[in-house]
């Protein structure tokens, strides 16, 4: 029995150690952190994106962590901004950081492409505005009606890339996640980083 019981002190104390290590120091350290202040909450159409962008599974080609020059100057040189900062995420929960990059960096896609039509384009055929894109079309966020009404968000599709009549209008969703999409913009300076500017390349995806 006291053996039993000593088994059990023991676990219960391991446990509380490793969520001291793992949830309160972190989340102490975390309450600490400078929040930069040109970085604004989301807003509840930019929240309804963020959970399409999550749904539809953006996350599993796109990261939204430009990396240290000194580990990658690639992520610099082709116009994905400064390195992220823990500063960066306050209000992302959770986080979206990505572990691939099928795609680009989206950390600054925002100030990269600030086009809400592109982004519509893009989203409905990316073949119309990135040649050789191998992103799928998400064209069921869209609408395609014989006629828009007047409060319908029209999407004038390139030809070939659109259909031959009628018109493409963007659903609720749609809208959401563009503007999810364009409040990436961290081109503010990082309170923790020495100031520097990263390269211009309006023309990467």
């Amino acid at each position: 029995m006291k053996r039993a019981l000593a088994i059990m002190v023991g676990a219960a104390f391991i446990l509380l150690l490793a969520m001291m290590t793992l949830v309160v120091l972190p989340y102490i350290e975390m309450s600490t952190e400078q929040v930069p202040p040109d970085l604004k909450p989301y807003t509840e159409q930019e929240l309804v994106g963020r959970q399409s962008y999550i749904a539809n599974g953006c996350l599993y080609c796109h990261s939204q962590q430009p990396r240290d020059p000194s580990f990658a100057p690639g992520d610099r040189d082709r116009g994905w901004g400064r390195p992220g900062v823990p500063g960066d995420y306050t209000y992302d929960r959770p986080h979206l950081l990505g572990t691939m990059r099928t795609g680009p960096d989206l950390f600054n896609i925002g100030a990269r492409q600030p086009s809400e039509d592109w982004h519509m384009i893009h989203l409905y055929n990316p073949q119309a505005v990135m040649k050789g894109s191998i992103m799928p079309p998400y064209r069921f966020l869209f609408r395609h009606v014989d006629k828009a009404g007047p409060n319908d968000r029209v999407v004038n599709i390139p030809p070939p890339y659109g259909p031959e009549s009628g018109e493409i209008v963007a659903t609720e969703e749609a809208k959401a996640l563009v503007a999810y999409l364009l409040s990436l913009d961290h081109t503010y300076p990082a309170p923790t980083l020495p100031q520097s500017e990263p390269k211009p390349d309006a023309d990467k995806e």
